[in-house]
């Protein structure tokens, strides 16, 4: 009885210190605090700031920064991997390319750390002002995906997970070499893909956060500690700090949960920021695995207890506009697919020009496309087309991008002398004409359009600026994860392919609108 009493007041102990941390928070008004594709959060704090990186893949950029002084409004400010000479993409896809990055904070300098996997493996750059400029790349010895520093008394050690194996050593900030042999450390509680480590030095432990049962339905997070960094770590008793895949959490829209990093503010609570995903139409998810945030309590020399045992809940965010009209330099929340050819995307007069390359979407070899995020089921992704030189099997028009084999395209294609309205659906390298509207010479301007809910993508078209016309629907569910497959999320983007192999076509766009409903 007395047993039973105390499992309760300590429930009840972690409930309310949810509770707190909640209504401190601004009422938990936004999780996932970033929406859409935004996977394996890592944060950092400095003073009163906080800023969190995001993997990117095939995305060029890549490792977008998000700063927040509040932990629930965060701006992109930039892009870490900025310049090719830091991020080579040829051939990537969303299976390869930059995963999981960390960012850490050391006596002015700030650090981030990353796989490019097709690319030559773990490196590291360095930034004194996280908008950047980054430096160019330290490459690691010590491999394995989802790398991690801890700094503590004038050194740097690092972790990842090769083989199975979370693994440490201690490196050379400066310089990213290695001075001690790696060490196996842990190996988790036995799930599957042991990996995303972190570690942490609280109350004179260190204390191992990793993620286990892969990134799908069965990610859970776990957590040992040690009184020594090289072992042995005791496994907590009461893991995984955070899960869906249980019976609390088995009816939720969120799942997935996993890959975390902890943080404290300003005030001494803990935090953690970790990715899960939500379901749409049954058992999909098209929009990516997203950040979330939920309160923690820590104990000192104690376990965390992540949401008071609760499992996470979803809150809506305010809906959010974007309207670029190409005047200005693009905004970093546009990206390319791999490292672009600059002289396909020209700039001038208030207008994008996109020269169609000779690679398809689905060829996958440095296409032009230009993206954003798709952040909200609910959304209009609206743009316009004032010119354009087509020659027969050319096409320009906006994408609904999973991955190269994994999209829905609307597009203006010439054929035959004439011009028409067409919507593809790429899906196993099979591509499937659904819809096929005439609209004969245009002589005004063309207004592409998609329209997004939680089940499904409507596309129409307008040639007067004002009337669309319906062109064809799709299932959200056609281009999520479970159907196509990649470790990314749905882009909305514009693209010109050169089908016909002849000259430079191209396509002028004069605006883009991104409205989410």
């Amino acid at each position: 009885m007395q047993h039973y009493c105390t499992k309760n007041m300590k429930k009840q102990l972690h409930l309310l210190l949810f509770m707190a941390c909640t209504l401190w928070a601004g009422a938990q008004t936004t999780n996932p605090i970033l929406p859409g594709f935004h996977p394996d959060p890592s944060i950092c704090r400095v003073g009163n700031d906080y800023y969190i990186v995001n993997s990117s893949f095939q995305y060029f950029p890549g490792v977008p920064v998000y700063h927040s002084r509040d932990l629930q409004t965060w701006q992109l400010i930039g892009n870490v991997l900025d310049r090719p000479s830091q991020l080579p993409l040829k051939g990537a896809t969303s299976w390869l390319g930059i995963y999981a990055p960390t960012i850490r904070y050391d006596k002015g300098t700030y650090y981030m750390i990353t796989t490019n996997v097709n690319g030559g493996g773990n490196f590291m750059v360095t930034a004194k002002n996280p908008a950047g400029p980054w430096s160019e790349p330290l490459w690691l010895e010590q491999q394995g995906i989802d790398p991690s520093l801890l700094f503590e008394d004038g050194k740097c050690y690092m972790v990842s997970n090769p083989d199975n194996m979370i693994t440490l050593c201690e490196i050379d900030p400066a310089t990213g070499r290695r001075l001690t042999q790696s060490r196996g450390i842990w190996q988790g509680t036995g799930g599957r893909y042991p990996e995303g480590p972190h570690l942490y030095k609280k109350d004179g432990y260190y204390y191992l956060l990793i993620s286990e049962g892969g990134t799908e339905l069965a990610h859970s997070i776990t957590i040992a500690r040690s009184r020594n960094i090289y072992g042995p770590y005791e496994a907590n008793p009461d893991n995984p700090i955070l899960t869906h895949c249980n019976l609390k959490g088995q009816g939720s829209q969120i799942q997935g949960t996993g890959h975390g990093d902890l943080v404290q503010d300003a005030r001494g609570r803990w935090w953690l920021t970790f990715l899960a995903y939500r379901n749409y139409g049954g058992a999909y998810h098209h929009l990516g695995r997203e950040t979330f945030i939920a309160p923690v309590e820590w104990p000192q020399g104690g376990w965390p207890v992540v949401n008071g045992g609760e499992p996470i809940q979803p809150q809506q965010r305010q809906p959010q506009q974007d309207h670029t009209d190409f005047s200005a330099p693009l905004g970093p929340q546009w990206v390319y697919l791999q490292n672009p050819d600059t002289t396909c995307y020209v700039r001038a007069d208030g207008r994008l020009r996109l020269y169609g390359s000779h690679s398809s979407l689905a060829d996958n070899q440095t296409p032009t496309f230009i993206g954003r995020r798709q952040e909200s089921p609910n959304f209009v992704f609206d743009t316009k087309i004032a010119s354009f030189d087509l020659s027969d099997g050319d096409e320009a028009g906006l994408c609904v991008y999973q991955i190269n084999d994994g999209n829905a395209q609307a597009c203006l294609q010439r054929s035959g002398g004439d011009y028409y309205m067409l919507l593809r659906l790429t899906m196993k390298n099979v591509s499937t004409v659904l819809a096929r509207q005439r609209i004969g010479a245009p002589l005004g301007p063309l207004r592409l359009r998609v329209k997004g809910d939680s089940d499904n993508y409507s596309f129409s078209f307008s040639t007067n600026g004002k009337d669309y016309k319906a062109l064809g629907q799709l299932s959200c569910t056609l281009l999520s994860t479970e159907t196509v497959g990649g470790f990314t999320g749905v882009t909305l983007g514009l693209y010109a392919w050169n089908g016909s192999k002849k000259g430079r076509p191209f396509a002028d766009f004069d605006d883009v609108e991104y409205d989410e409903l």
